[in-house]
């Protein structure tokens, strides 16, 4: 999925993401998954359809989909690189996510932000119509180190 902007591509091809490069960010520039453990992301990567953004061969961004391939997705761990951030790429990419074939005719198509509510209402994303219909069970510290 090549673009117009000078040497970008957005590619779905597992094996050329860049795990350590992806948990180094959540891990460590993330307010959503601060220290999550390697193996973690490695089972995330493994189990979803995930969306690189590369300037040649250095991948610059990353975006994951948790989904069924029917019914439901769950967009997850959307980040582009601080220095390549201003350029449109979190559009492009969110455009390649929602396009993609195997998320088209879902029933529900999910996410959580706290700070990029204006990028993702351009793609129809609106805050949920029935709020007290979701539950959840939130272990937000779990990736954290317990106190000694």
């Amino acid at each position: 999925m090549r673009d117009a902007l000078a040497g970008y591509e957005i590619s779905t091809d597992t094996d050329r993401l860049d795990v350590g490069l992806i948990h180094g960010f959540l891990a460590e520039e993330s307010y959503w998954s601060r220290g999550v453990p390697r193996k973690v992301v490695e089972t995330a990567v493994q189990n979803s359809l995930c969306f690189g953004v590369y300037l040649g061969t250095e991948q610059v961004g990353f975006g994951r989909v948790v989904t069924d391939k029917a019914t439901f997705a769950l967009l997850a761990d959307l980040f582009i690189l601080k220095e390549h951030r201003g350029k449109g790429l979190s559009k492009w990419l969110m455009r390649c996510i929602v396009d993609h074939g195997d998320l088209q005719g879902l029933r529900r198509l999910l996410l959580l932000t706290s700070d990029a509510h204006g990028l993702y209402a351009q793609f129809g994303f609106r805050p949920l119509g029935a709020p007290s219909r979701f539950m959840e069970v939130l272990r937000a510290d779990i990736y954290q180190a317990p106190p000694r």
